[in-house]
């Protein structure tokens, strides 16, 4: 198997941790691509823990590392203002803090691989998470919608959404009802599974609570890989069935910084 092969079923992933960084899925897709050309370049510094997947990260955390050395946070000529606001108040948590709780949380390393990704020792790593999970702590709270039609998953996030602090706008289980559900209540956030009991689509629901209100919207799936192909526009946020509390959580803090990132 080549080195390209290796790489290829991580990359969906990779530009799902990108996106979710960076708040803006062309922003981290160029980051993305900035890493590729680099390990084109140099194969043979590719390598170093025996891990392909670890390594591809590392890989990344250079040339993000890099960019923040050199230039900040990016410039803001040409973004969004909602998105600039967002870069802003993000740099209340450190580049690395929010790179530790999205590689925990969202990509699911442990703290050994994460200190080898980072170049970190397991103990900073384990700092800078706290650090991170107290910025998000410090957060502001909003009013989240959830549509999920299997019982047992909507008790689960609404026991996360409540410990976390914030309120449940509702649970819906179809397109038409979560639609409605939405233009009922303040919500502020929505929490979507991808296929419906009745065989709408989350996505069709979201797409359409969006052309009433621009709110942030967090996927969760069993089936990623149908929304990760790199044809169409992907969520920022997305989240794998099974999931655990810290990836709803970091999830949550991050989505609610940035503007949905999901087009018709």
């Amino acid at each position: 198997m080549t080195l390209g092969d290796e790489i290829r079923g991580h990359l969906p992933f990779l530009r799902r941790y990108a996106r979710a960084l960076t708040g803006s899925q062309q922003h981290g897709d160029n980051f993305v691509h900035t890493t590729l050309e680099v390990i084109v370049a140099a194969p043979d510094e590719f390598r170093a823990s025996g891990d392909t997947r670890i390594d591809l990260y590392r890989n990344f955390h250079r040339i993000w590392e890099s960019a923040f050395i050199e230039d900040g946070e990016g410039s803001d000529e040409g973004e969004n203002p909602l998105v600039r606001a967002a870069n802003r108040r993000l740099a209340r948590i450190t580049p690395l803090s929010r790179q530790m709780l999205l590689l925990t949380a969202l990509e699911g390393f442990s703290v050994e691989e994460t200190a080898e990704i980072t170049g970190a020792d397991s103990a900073m790593v384990e700092t800078l998470l706290a650090e991170a999970v107290d910025e998000v702590d410090r957060e502001a709270r909003t009013s989240v919608l959830i549509i999920e039609d299997e019982p047992l998953i909507a008790m689960d996030l609404e026991q996360i959404v409540r410990d976390l602090g914030h309120e449940v706008a509702g649970v819906a289980t179809t397109h038409e009802d979560a639609v409605a559900a939405f233009e009922n209540s303040d919500a502020g956030l929505v929490l979507a599974d991808i296929q419906l009991a009745d065989g709408s689509s989350g996505i069709d629901a979201v797409q359409d609570i969006l052309a009433i209100a621009p709110v942030p919207a967090i996927f969760i799936t069993a089936f990623p890989e149908k929304l990760l192909t790199g044809h169409r526009v992907e969520p920022t946020f997305l989240i794998s069935k099974p999931f655990g509390r810290n990836t709803v959580r970091a999830a949550i803090s991050q989505s609610l910084l940035f503007t949905p990132q999901l087009a018709a």
